[in-house]
């Protein structure tokens, strides 16, 4: 596996303890983002990230900005991306197993390094249950291409 990781400025310290977590279970990981010295805007890291994972470059992408949110929507604004704010473990498990989310969003200010690294642990492992759930993700799919045809999203 493969997975790209990206923050802004606020969420350097977390992109990179969990970047080395990532790491330490043997999975190669792509580093996008600040050093910190200088302001990034979240949009172009979560855009980075995001064309990684939907290229096949990457199976799967985390995602920091302060809130999650940001990131989470420009990251959902490429087709194929599949973006969950996660707060806590279950939240985490349940964008896998029922939405088959592909990227993680997360907070650098609202969560400690612990429970990003608890989060991540248990997105990374959980699998996406398919059965009912993958109409669901189909019709998601869906609704991407049918915005792309009328010229209501981009490609």
């Amino acid at each position: 596996m493969r997975v790209a990781i990206g923050s802004d400025h606020r969420g350097v310290e977390w992109r990179r303890r969990t970047g080395e977590y990532i790491s330490s279970l043997g999975i190669d990981v792509l580093d996008f983002g600040g050093t910190g010295d200088q302001k990034v805007d979240y949009p172009d890291i979560a855009a980075d990230v995001s064309q990684q994972v939907a290229t096949g470059k990457c199976e799967r992408g985390v995602l920091f900005c302060g809130t999650g949110i940001g990131v989470s929507i420009a990251a959902n604004k490429i087709r194929g991306i599949r973006a969950a704010v996660c707060h806590d473990r279950h939240t985490a498990e349940m964008s896998r197993r029922h939405n088959d989310a592909n990227v993680l969003c997360l907070s650098a200010d609202r969560l400690t390094p612990d429970e990003v690294l608890e989060i991540v642990k248990h997105w990374l492992t959980t699998d996406f249950e398919g059965g009912r759930h993958q109409r669901r993700v189909d019709k998601i799919a869906q609704i991407e291409q049918e915005n792309a045809r009328q010229g209501c999203a981009p490609d």
